[in-house]
């Protein structure tokens, strides 16, 4: 099955899983190409996995087939930070701890660990990030809990995240229980496993380097016994990840300028590095990458440059004079950095590039008056290798493998001029080989810049005052192609605003000079060749014995004032006095010739020095210029981290606000309905007031009725009662009851 076929099922099974939760089609895919092209397909089918992954509905068993599917994509440091920073890959399987954060021994929690272990090595991850804080405080907690199922990965993960992140540094010290986390750690050192000791110390160095506890667990009583743990580890060490972590941990270490000087002082510094070499006559890349990442870190540090040197140059001098048993065993730790050299460009150009650069620094601390006859028996061994390097190049095999070649070509030539800056004395590598090598450093720059792609890694080295001496070298050669060479370089060289042409045409006076006078002695030695032989005796001119025994002789005549006696014994004498001044004039230009070879020499050196000095003041000025970035540097660093913490607060401060202020938005909405209601009942009220206003107006008016009516009532039944008692008394009763009712 293809690719493109793989990807299109593994996408329809996730889509089928998002629809039906059956997983029959996904366990069994197999794509490890997944993130080797840029298309849309690829990276649909990875985010689907992902998603799928962190999805807490779904089951374990399938979150176990794709972590694992994803952890076999994770093949390189490439495809490591594309499922990191594009995929956010760290933060979905910190999420699924989060999910099983109680069952730490389960068989997916491990697998996470060691997955996430993977993805973090050399990687930065921001505490600020999803579920970091949680998975920080599930390593801890499980740290000092000392489940042995997970301690080692926890340890692992949690170096990872220490080393070189001040963020997440900060927010452990900033725990409550870091005291009790630091007693934790100390008790691991004296762990039966080499791996849980590297990751402990790798994790006190990253946390408590710079402060107390660090001071007193790496003090001068115990550093040496760290040193020689250390390389015990990486010489004899149970696997390649412990090895990568204590080489990860000496590097550490050797940045803080105490340590660095401990182990200047470490006795055994260079059996033990001796021992790190012969680790490089390994055939696989990955350690022996870790090694001189090893060795570039010593480099760096000014005080082991010189020891480096006799473990890498001196045994290779051995092997070259030598050959005995225990010097070729010695003399394969320069050896092995040369094997390196001639690995392909596919695969093992890593290490090329390492090995250049410790060679390079390692020549550039010795100089030109230190260069030992080993050291200077490595570099002619090494001269073929580089100039077989300058002469590979290939411009068919595409853009990204001629990348790769410019890049260690780059290098090359940077190893080349500081090999032709320190050997550019009488005892050192030929004329003809100076200018064996400028003439191919500047042919392959030549191709390199015609190329279309436009790689111009090597357009400032004519700018470099080390090319100064091979090119007047070049310039003022008999040979037709180096001075033709030499002329293309100074032509395209002169506009550049750095070239040294002053520093050249000195040069190159000294050159004609040295040449002028030899011309001169050549011409004088002909002369004295040319001497007509004597025509008698001339076994005793041949003879240097017979001829001293005559002068002997003739001075002895002139001091005793005895006459010459006959004409052929004169024309003897001056025939020998002839032979004898022509020896003066010849002794003469000899000291002449030598006087002016040390006028040419003195003037080299002055070069030298002057070169040499300018050097250092460039150097003293970047370092300086180094220590002030990274001055400035830990100082934003420093700052973000304050920024970052205050923004934090602010951004609580923030929600809290909004929380505040949509607390006060809903306490308005109902103020607002309960006026809208207050108005309602408001109107309605006033309504019922007048109604009430009214019926009371109408009440007080019928009872005022009421009470007029009452009143003539009372009245008519006054009046009434009146006429009646009137009519009792004047009328019968008849009459009186009928009357009644016609009133009434």
């Amino acid at each position: 099955m293809d690719v493109t076929t793989c990807l299109k099922s593994l996408l329809l099974a996730i889509q089928q899983y998002r629809d039906s939760r059956t997983a029959q089609h996904l366990s069994g895919l197999k794509c490890e190409q997944l993130l080797s092209s840029a298309q849309a397909l690829p990276s649909e089918c990875v985010s689907g996995l992902v998603e799928l992954a962190g999805n807490p509905s779904t089951s374990p068993t399938l979150t176990s087939s794709i972590i694992s599917l994803l952890s076999q994509l994770a093949c390189d440091d490439q495809s490591r930070e594309i499922l990191h920073s594009s995929y956010n890959l760290t933060s979905t399987l910190a999420a699924v701890i989060h999910c099983h954060s109680n069952t730490p021994g389960e068989p997916l929690v491990l697998q996470c660990l060691q997955v996430l272990q993977k993805l973090t090595y050399n990687t930065r991850i921001f505490q600020s990030a999803s579920y970091i804080h949680e998975l920080i405080t599930f390593l801890m907690t499980n740290i000092q809990s000392q489940n042995e199922d997970v301690v080692m990965s926890c340890l692992g993960l949690l170096a990872n995240l220490c080393r070189d992140n001040i963020s997440v540094q900060i927010y452990i010290k900033s725990l409550d229980n870091v005291k009790q986390f630091y007693r934790t750690l100390i008790n691991f050192l004296a762990h039966n496993s080499l791996t849980v000791v590297v990751f402990t110390l790798s994790i006190l160095a990253s946390l408590s380097l710079n402060e107390k506890v660090g001071e007193k667990l790496f003090d001068a009583k115990n550093i040496h016994q760290t040193f020689q743990l250390v390389f015990n580890i990486i010489v004899n060490g149970d696997g390649t990840l412990t090895r990568k972590y204590s080489v990860d941990l000496l590097v550490d270490l050797l940045k803080n300028p105490k340590i660095a000087d401990y182990l200047t002082r470490y006795p055994h510094f260079s059996a033990c590095v001796s021992q790190v070499l012969g680790l490089l006559h390994s055939k696989d890349p990955d350690p022996a990458a870790k090694v001189l990442e090893l060795l570039l870190a010593m480099c760096s540090v000014s005080g082991l440059r010189s020891l480096l040197c006799e473990v890498v140059f001196k045994p290779a001098g051995l092997k070259l004079r030598a050959a005995g048993r225990d010097g070729g065993r010695k003399a394969q730790c320069g050896l092995a950095l040369v094997q390196w050299l001639s690995s392909p460009v596919e695969g093992g150009e890593s290490c090329s590039l390492q090995v250049l650069q410790l060679l390079s620094e390692l020549l550039e601390t010795l100089g030109a008056e230190s260069m030992p006859d080993s050291t200077l028996s490595f570099v002619e061994m090494l001269l073929p290798v580089l100039l077989g390097l300058l002469k590979g190049l290939n411009l068919s095999q595409g853009d990204a493998h001629l990348g790769k070649h410019c890049l260690r070509i780059s290098y090359v030539t940077s190893l080349l001029l500081n090999i032709l800056h320190v050997t550019l004395q009488p005892c050192s590598l030929s004329l003809s080989a100076h200018a064996d090598i400028i003439y191919l450093v500047f042919s392959t720059r030549r191709i390199l810049c015609s190329v279309e792609t436009g790689h111009h890694s090597l357009g400032f080295i004519p700018q470099d005052q080390r090319i100064v001496t091979p090119l007047s070298l070049a310039l003022t050669s008999h040979h037709r192609d180096r001075v033709q060479t030499g002329l293309s370089l100074l032509f395209e060289a002169t506009p550049l605003p750095d070239f040294p042409s002053f520093v050249l045409g000195e040069s190159i006076a000294a050159n004609n000079a040295y040449r002028q006078r030899e011309a001169e002695l050549s011409v004088k030695r002909v002369a004295v060749q040319e001497v007509p032989p004597l025509r008698t005796n001339t076994s005793m001119l041949n003879s240097s014995s017979v001829s001293n025994k005559s002068v002997h002789s003739l001075v002895e005549k002139i001091q005793t004032g005895l006459e010459v006696e006959c004409q052929v014994k004169d024309s003897h004498v001056s025939e020998i006095i002839d032979v004898y001044e022509q020896k003066l004039v010849a002794y003469a230009s000899k000291e002449s010739r030598l006087q002016d070879l040390m006028e040419a020499k003195a003037l080299a050196l002055s070069q030298a020095d002057r070169l040499l000095a300018q050097y250092r003041f460039q150097r003293a000025q970047a370092e300086a210029e180094a220590r002030k970035l990274a001055g400035l540097l830990k100082d934003a660093e420093r700052r973000r981290e304050e920024l970052k913490v205050e923004l934090s607060g602010q951004v609580l401060e923030v929600e809290r606000s909004k929380a505040d202020m949509e607390e006060l938005l809903q306490h308005n909405s109902r103020l607002q309905r309960d006026s809208e209601e207050h108005q309602a009942l408001k109107g309605a009220y006033n309504t019922l007031l007048n109604r009430f206003n009214e019926t009371e107006r109408l009440l007080k008016e019928v009872q005022a009725a009421h009470v007029s009516l009452t009143k003539q009532t009372d009245t008519l039944r006054k009046n009434h009662e009146a006429l009646q008692l009137q009519q009792n008394k004047y009328a019968p009763h008849t009459h009186t009851h009928t009357c009644e009712t016609c009133f009434l």
